[in-house]
């Protein structure tokens, strides 16, 4: 329907000018007896050649009224301060299904940003040990992500930056240095703050078995320190592919010092007068640059600082000419992310495309109480262990239900669940029910048709049609405002739409014409679901 009013306002706009330069906006009121769709553009226009927005909306429905309109409107009505509401005939409404039955898998797919690049970079977990559920909701979030971008034209690029570099790596080999030695018989004491996890346990045994003892005297940052990312990365990986989620790039944190960018960049910021010596440590005058404080960029014993680099990766990435670049973060991100962008503004580079996306925690719960975690300890609950006990479907469904700027409350019981209780559940039946419907009506040899959509008149048929109709405006929105919970929100409401139209209106038993158009009704709804959930990166079981 909304695409027929931006062609009839485009066709109009030969006549009103004022119409060019306007931005078409059309709304689905609140309230129902407002109609169908509303349009409020008057009264911006007003502001900008001095008329009665009242005056304009008029000028508009009479122009509108010039066309061969009869088919397509009830009426249409002006109301104050200058709102036009258009009341479409049922039919029209439902022949407007057919787009979406030709367009089939590609429904919801759309050209806005058609020619433009995104690099969206996410996950980035340090290789220090396995994913945790925090780690989960951040690939998660960022794969949908991506899947929006590309719903809506982008050439997406998925990057996975590879935290290879400082003192965390030394923790990690000389983790499993001590570790290896015990295994050879030494009596050493394993530090408290170093990796507790039974995972650097395995990775010395692995070692033991292969080299015996032959690695005694190798220092941490050596083959301790390869192997044990090597080893962890590859579970990441593995985790990460149960998720569906694969990367196009990974970029290494330590190029940037093998390739000297650091050392470029501290160069830079010199001649630049954008930073300074104090206490050994080099100093970024940050507070000079929009922020609050100077940050240490170079500490005192000569090491950088997790900024220094991140500025450097974000000056590579901006390099790369992407039209949009996407960082999805951990809320413990809240503090540093400023700083690097204040830093690539203060060099002149420009931010506006760059988008970062802080995403809140998680906490597990069983039984109504917290599962606690601690990565250091390793008492934590692993991203694998989570996709073991609910499946992947239910973790991407989960991670993507609220607002990345809320903290998100995993239930494993609700999770669990086989249940309309269960959003996940609820959604998949939907599908599946539907492929069952298409299934039996197929033996009663009635067929989805296109030929008499016009016969959809009833409430639920209205109402069912016009959701499926909010499916690419829904799409659009999400992946502007990059709020992946819209998806589920919609699909809900859809799903809840179909179950109260096929409660009250049987295909069987209908007479034939109506029984085909009702088939292509539960048709459009079945694609609708299939490419919202895909979008979720969850399937669409035709049996459940």
């Amino acid at each position: 329907m909304k695409e027929y009013l931006y062609k009839l306002f485009n066709d109009i706009s030969l006549k009103l000018e004022y119409l060019k330069e306007s931005e078409l906006v059309f709304s689905e009121p609140n309230i129902k007896e407002h109609g169908d769709i509303s349009f409020a553009g008057a009264m911006k226009i007003a502001k900008t050649i001095k008329k009665n927005p009242l005056d304009i909306a008029n000028e508009i429905k009479t122009e509108i009224e010039k066309n061969n309109i009869s088919e397509v409107f009830e009426k249409i009505e002006i109301a104050k301060p200058g709102f036009i509401n258009f009341f479409f005939k049922k039919e029209f409404i439902g022949k407007s299904l057919l787009p979406v039955l030709m367009k089939s898998e590609n429904f919801g797919k759309l050209d806005k940003y058609y020619g433009k690049t995104a690099l969206v970079e996410f996950v980035s977990a340090n290789p220090t040990g396995p994913l945790t559920v925090g780690h989960g909701r951040n690939a998660v979030y960022g794969d949908t992500v991506a899947n929006l971008l590309s719903m809506v034209g982008y050439k997406v690029y998925r990057e996975y930056y590879f935290n290879n570099a400082g003192r965390q790596m030394r923790t990690l080999g000389d983790s499993v240095r001590i570790r290896y030695l015990q295994e050879l018989g030494q009596n050493i004491d394993f530090p408290e703050d170093y990796y507790q996890g039974e995972y650097i346990k395995e990775i010395a045994q692995k070692l033991k078995l292969e080299y015996n003892d032959t690695l005694i005297d190798e220092p941490a940052e050596g083959i301790f320190k390869e192997i044990a990312e090597r080893e962890i990365f590859k579970d990441i990986d593995k985790t990460l592919n149960r998720l569906g989620i694969k990367f196009d790039f990974y970029f290494n944190e330590n190029s940037l010092y093998e390739n000297g960018k650091i050392k470029e960049l501290l160069e830079i910021f010199a001649q630049k007068n954008m930073s300074y010596e104090k206490d050994a440590a080099i100093w970024l005058k940050l507070s000079e640059l929009g922020n609050e404080q100077d940050k240490v960029i170079v500490k005192s014993t000569g090491e950088p600082t997790y900024r220094l680099p991140d500025m450097a990766y974000h000056i590579d990435k901006i390099k790369r000419n992407y039209d949009l670049i996407v960082d999805v973060f951990g809320s413990d991100h809240n503090a540093t992310y400023p700083d690097v962008l204040a830093a690539l503004k203060g060099l002149g580079y420009d931010i506006s495309k760059i988008k970062v996306l802080i995403h809140q925690f998680v906490t597990i719960f069983r039984d109504g109480e917290i599962v606690k975690m601690s990565t250091r300890r390793a008492n934590y609950i692993t991203l694998d262990e989570l996709i073991d006990e609910v499946g992947a479907d239910v973790v991407r469904y989960f991670f993507n239900m609220r607002s990345i700027t809320s903290h998100l409350n995993f239930d494993l019981n609700l999770a669990k669940k086989q249940s309309e209780e269960n959003p996940v559940f609820y959604v998949q039946y939907a599908h599946a029910r539907i492929c069952s419907i298409l299934r039996a009506i197929e033996k009663e040899n009635i067929q989805p048709s296109v030929d008499n959509l016009s016969l959809l008149i009833t409430e639920e048929e209205q109402d069912l049609i016009k959701k499926i109709l909010k499916f690419e405006d829904e799409v659009l929105s999400a992946a502007e405002s990059f709020e992946t919970h819209r998806i589920t929100a919609y699909l809900e409401d859809l799903c809840s739409s179909f179950h109260k139209f096929y409660t009250f209106r049987r295909i069987l038993g209908s007479e034939k014409k109506l029984a085909e158009a009702r088939a292509a009704l539960c048709l459009a709804v079945k694609h609708t679901i299939e490419n919202g959930l895909g979008i979720l990166g969850v399937s669409a079981p035709e049996k459940m």
